[in-house]
């Protein structure tokens, strides 16, 4: 004889429900106001001594355009634009006549420093000096053609994409580091979040079972 299945209204713990959509959400809003995942890298550059600009003659080197950063960020980016086509424009025609000089006020905000060191790196400016308030910037001659010396272990395609795949796996280090030294530091969080599940399914199964 074939007892018939009793069929069970379904249950919906609502605040369940809700802590396990809205506390992740919120934990995400937290960590985005405090930054946490961004993530932060560094910038080298040397500064040279009196001495050696005037060894060099750098203030006297070139006939430099000057571009003057003296107000906030919010009014120099047009400036910055500026700049970095002037630059790109020495550095793709090896021009050793013309050069920026680049000057900082007091009034200057930090993240253009910033990002006027930033653009250096990303033009692949070949000379630049940092000296007091002033940066200037010199492009390279072009370069004369090597004469074939027959075969060489090795080229320079080679050596770039060598190169690429070291910088990558050491971006690749750079951010599991920083996102174990995250979970030390926010591991409180995790762990009251996997607290408030555990008791919220304890709370749904013990709610089933007195029905």
């Amino acid at each position: 004889m074939k007892s018939k299945r009793e069929k069970r209204k379904k249950i919906f713990y609502v605040p369940g429900i809700i802590s396990l959509v809205f506390i992740p959400l919120l934990c995400l809003y937290y960590f985005y106001k405090i930054d946490a995942f961004k993530v932060y890298s560094s910038l080298e550059f040397f500064l040279p001594n009196k001495d050696e600009l005037e060894k060099y003659k750098v203030e006297d080197l070139r006939k430099y355009k000057i571009f003057k950063f003296e107000d906030n960020r919010s009014k120099e980016q047009q400036k910055l634009k500026e700049l970095k086509f002037f630059v790109h424009d020495l550095v793709r025609q090896y021009d050793t006549i013309n050069g920026a000089k680049i000057h900082f006020g007091s009034k200057t905000d930090y993240d253009t420093f910033v990002s006027v060191i930033s653009m250096m790196s990303e033009v692949n400016v070949p000379t630049w000096a940092l000296f007091k308030d002033n940066i200037y910037v010199l492009a390279n001659a072009k370069p004369r053609p090597k004469k074939d010396r027959g075969f060489v272990c090795g080229n320079g395609k080679y050596s770039k994409m060598n190169s690429l795949r070291m910088e990558e796996e050491n971006q690749k280090k750079e951010l599991q580091v920083f996102q174990l030294s995250f979970l030390k530091q926010q591991w409180i969080i995790f762990l009251g979040y996997l607290g408030i599940v555990v008791l919220n399914i304890f709370t749904l199964v013990k709610f089933n079972k007195t029905r």
